[in-house]
């Protein structure tokens, strides 16, 4: 026995000393990557005066004599007049070398506003770099700057081919640490942030604090994959979520900016949301997925091709389309004046619809309405009150028919699908409700317990909701 625990305690011994040993060989090694790339990563600072502001927006108060915060509104104003004659402010963040004769990718956000962009390098030689253009939609600028030798650039890699799990690596100027290495992996692809619908986010857990932003992030081969450009944060510093712009898009920007000194975007001209399991069910899915169109805006690609409302789009030119926030990107890419082809659900069965992409347009209005009471009909089954909308808020609204929700019961299927009073119902079961006629034939014909779609308008436009009838 003392024989057979000394070979065990040696054998554990071993197996312990080797420990440091295999989780070393585990681990990436970085420092090629570093060696090879930092001297095309640069720190850009901006300088910019500040705006005089009109005296009309300041109103020093009233204050009876001796008061204590006399001097607190003498000292809060006076620096504001400073601030007024024009103090300069400055702002940090990171870039990359493009081109051997001085091109440089970085935010939009790094430069908005600058008077002056500065660009200093890994040797600490500095330039003033000029501002080519930039794009706020993807938040991509390319600025360039004037040296006498040919500047060091890096390779791109293909940001479609990443996997979730994999190393990534970020080099930039936190805070001003210029030069600062972190790494860490992907942790999802394709993610759509509320202001951002047009870019398909690469999520990492590097971190990244305030002046990352505008510069590369890596793959293990040492190829620029995307441009760190926003962090989740409740406190302003690094929380474990960091935003990559994707090289290709970034490439696609930079490419239009230096052409043509804009960027344009593909546009369907449709509306959509989420298809949630309720949906997919009205629909005849297996599970929920695509993006459903609320609603065809007129004269648009989408009208022409003969898109309709309730269509699921599954597929835009081959490449699935898991989420609604999956479809923007893809379209915003999509070459002007080309046809793309569109996989829809419609019907339960899949359709291809060729759409020939026009430019997104500047700007989209929508239509507000004004409820018009007419005769009121109450469905117990859905659990809501109806009546007739008018032909004043329909003109508003540019649709044919509908009628209003005036009273809703919330513990029913109506309370419990989301619709409020005041939503105008164009559509119940792929089926257009163009009166309460309408409403009332098309309810009644509705199965008790099996999920149906209802198309409604609000003022913030059109939205798909899944209800449940009842037995009434």
């Amino acid at each position: 026995m003392n024989h057979l625990s000394r070979s065990i305690n040696h054998f554990v011994f071993v197996i312990l000393l080797s420990l440091p040993l295999m989780a070393q060989a585990a681990l990436p090694d970085f420092t090629k990557i570093v060696d090879s790339a930092k001297d095309s990563v640069v720190n850009i600072s901006t300088r910019m005066k500040a705006r005089p502001s009109s005296s009309k927006e300041y109103h020093l108060p009233e204050l009876p004599e001796g008061s204590p915060f006399g001097e607190l509104f003498e000292k809060f104003f006076d620096r504001d007049e400073l601030d007024r004659r024009g103090r300069e402010a400055q702002s940090l963040g990171s870039g990359f070398i493009i081109s051997e004769d001085g091109y440089i990718l970085t935010n939009h956000h790094v430069i908005a506003r600058a008077d002056e962009v500065i660009v200093r390098m890994s040797n600490r030689k500095e330039f003033v770099a000029k501002i080519i253009g930039s794009d706020e939609v993807s938040d991509v600028a390319v600025i360039k700057v004037e040296a006498d030798d040919d500047l060091p650039v890096l390779v791109f890699g293909d940001s479609d081919e990443l996997k979730v799990g994999e190393w990534v690596l970020a080099i930039g100027s936190p805070f001003g640490f210029d030069h600062s290495v972190t790494a860490g992996i992907v942790s999802a692809k394709g993610r759509s942030l509320p202001s951002d619908n047009y870019v398909p986010f690469i999520q990492t857990d590097v971190a990244i604090n305030p002046g990352n932003s505008g510069g590369p992030l890596f793959n293990l081969d040492g190829e620029v994959v995307g441009i760190n450009s926003q962090i989740y944060s409740r406190t302003g510093g690094f929380m474990g979520l960091s935003f990559a712009i994707p090289i290709e898009m970034a490439v696609d920007v930079a490419s239009q900016i230096k052409e043509t000194g804009s960027v344009s975007r593909g546009w369907l001209g449709v509306l959509i949301q989420e298809v949630t399991r309720e949906l997919a069910e009205s629909f005849g899915m297996e599970s929920p997925y695509g993006a459903l169109v609320a609603k065809v805006l007129d004269d648009s690609p989408a009208d022409a091709a003969g898109l309709q409302v309730g269509d699921v789009i599954v597929e835009f030119n081959g490449k699935l389309v898991m989420r609604s926030s999956g479809l923007p990107p893809l379209v915003g890419r999509a070459k002007v004046g080309e046809e793309a082809q569109v996989t829809v659900i419609r019907d339960k069965k899949e359709r291809k619809i060729g759409v020939t992409i026009a430019e997104l347009p500047t700007s989209i209005t929508q239509a507000a309405y004004t409820p018009e009471s007419d005769e009121i009909i109450e469905d117990m089954a859905l659990g809501m009150k109806v009546e007739e909308l008018g032909n004043e808020a329909r003109k508003r609204l540019k649709i044919k028919g509908g009628v209003q929700v005036v009273d809703v019961d919330e513990s029913g299927p109506a309370g419990e699908a989301g619709i409020q009073k005041g939503d105008v119902i164009v559509m119940i079961d792929n089926r257009a409700i163009e009166s309460v006629d309408d409403f009332e034939t098309v309810t009644d014909g509705l199965q008790s317990g099996k999920s149906v779609a209802l198309l409604v308008q609000r003022r913030a436009g059109p939205v798909f909701l899944a209800i449940r009838p009842e037995d009434s």
